[in-house]
């Protein structure tokens, strides 16, 4: 068990919705604002709870959970816990759940280093542009 009070005041709320809620999942929160994840929490009040923490802190509460309760079904979601995730709690329908949070996807203009989610291709051609706004291409790493 972690030592710091905020610690376990958030191993405490872990556990305490490990144990009442149904359905969990995890969300990729990679590129989505402050705002954007107000919004969607805003949005699920009464039906979920999204839960956000430092990975490393969320697998030693999964881990002491699982000590005392094994064979739980939180076990699978162990391998998942890496890069930027959350969860999302709920005893409500997930599908519900899960349209209320791609709804409040929106588009973001791509940003030097970001990962697309989709593969990009570029034919090879004129692009429009005069030799002095190379700046813009080179600002994307193209």
């Amino acid at each position: 068990m972690p030592t710091n009070a905020k610690k376990l005041a958030y191993a405490a709320k872990l556990h305490d919705l490990i144990d009442n809620s149904k359905n969990v999942f995890i969300i990729s929160v990679d590129n989505v604002g402050s705002k954007q994840m107000q919004t969607i929490r805003k949005n699920l009040r009464g039906q979920a709870v999204v839960l956000m923490g430092k990975n490393t802190t969320i697998r030693k509460v999964i881990a002491d959970y699982l000590a005392k309760n094994p064979d739980h079904p939180i076990a699978a979601l162990q391998p998942y816990i890496r890069l930027n995730v959350g969860f999302v709690f709920t005893n409500a329908d997930i599908g519900a759940v899960r349209t209320v949070v791609t709804s409040n996807r929106v588009p973001a203009p791509a940003r030097p280093g970001a990962i697309a989610p989709e593969d990009v291709y570029v034919e090879p051609g004129p692009t429009g542009c005069d030799p002095g706004q190379t700046n813009y291409f080179q600002s994307m790493n193209v």
